[in-house]
């Protein structure tokens, strides 16, 4: 590009950038401006919105947290372990104490 105070010429495409920049600045007008808000509207809402949201937040993470404390809480405890009980069946014979006896052959038996 040009360097400023050599007084060199500007090349075409310097001459159509400056010359583009000197219409769009001549178009705009005091009637195309809109004066600013104040900055303490917007500034007071997103405060008041982020207080809002954090409260929410805040809020949900109690509820949740009595949810899981207080369920878990009105169980009863667990019984403690016991023997397992046989079935309630037909009650099995109970063997008798026999004294052993002599072994003698049967009358039906065949004799050698």
């Amino acid at each position: 590009m040009n360097e400023s105070g050599t007084g060199t010429a500007w090349t075409p495409v310097e001459e159509r950038l400056r010359s583009a920049l000197a219409a769009r600045a001549h178009s705009v007008g005091p009637a195309d401006l809109r004066p600013l808000r104040p900055p303490t509207a917007a500034r007071s809402r997103r405060v008041l919105l982020r207080r809002a949201a954090v409260g929410a937040l805040v809020l949900a993470a109690v509820a949740a947290l009595v949810f899981f404390t207080v369920r878990d809480g009105t169980s009863r405890p667990a019984e403690p372990a016991r023997v397992p009980r046989p079935t309630i069946g037909t009650p099995s014979p109970v063997p008798s104490a026999v004294t052993p006896s002599t072994a003698e052959p049967s009358p039906s038996a065949p004799h050698p």
